[in-house]
């Protein structure tokens, strides 16, 4: 068993931890700085066009609670294997996703471009799951459908869903 805190990579497991689905098998966070920056710099560039252009008074203070909810509901993207399943979510549990490692086919490390962006699209590789960075794991399902997720450490999580889905890298 492998789990993963921070940078750190454990044989055997969290101290006995369980996850909603079975016994943890691998868990990682990642911070979401490149989100969080581009979101509180909108905010800013918001209020200080709303300087030079009017608006109605409520747009302003609207528009930046909204981009500030969005930095802090994509601060960070945790992904977790547990026996059963994969499992992401990001900042405090919103937007959950979970996949039976039955339906896993493989798992390849890849990167994204600058135009596949981040946060939660469709790209052209299938759908993508992202707050930082280039790194990601292309997970091909049985179905042919494709799931990308940003990590910074992707050889880790393929290497884990490589063992507890029995997929092929």
């Amino acid at each position: 068993m492998i789990v993963s805190r921070g940078d750190a990579l454990v044989e055997g497991g969290v101290d006995g931890a369980s996850g909603s689905n079975g016994v943890i098998r691998y868990q990682h966070t990642q911070r979401g700085t490149v989100v969080q920056v581009a979101l509180l710099i909108g905010a800013a560039v918001c209020f200080a066009l709303a300087q030079f252009f009017p608006a109605p008074p409520f747009v302003v203070p609207m528009v930046l609670i909204v981009c500030v909810i969005c930095a802090y509901m994509f601060s960070s993207l945790s992904i977790q294997i547990t026996d059963r399943a994969l499992h992401w979510s990001f900042g405090p549990g919103m937007f959950r996703k979970e996949l039976a490692l039955t339906q896993i086919k493989t798992v390849t490390v890849t990167r994204t471009r600058l135009l596949d962006g981040w946060g939660i699209h469709k790209t052209s590789r299938g759908w993508l799951y992202n707050v930082s960075g280039f790194e990601a794991v292309l997970i091909t399902l049985h179905s042919g459908r494709s799931i990308l997720l940003g990590t910074d450490e992707p050889e880790a999580l393929q290497r884990a869903l490589t063992r507890a889905s029995g997929s092929a890298p």
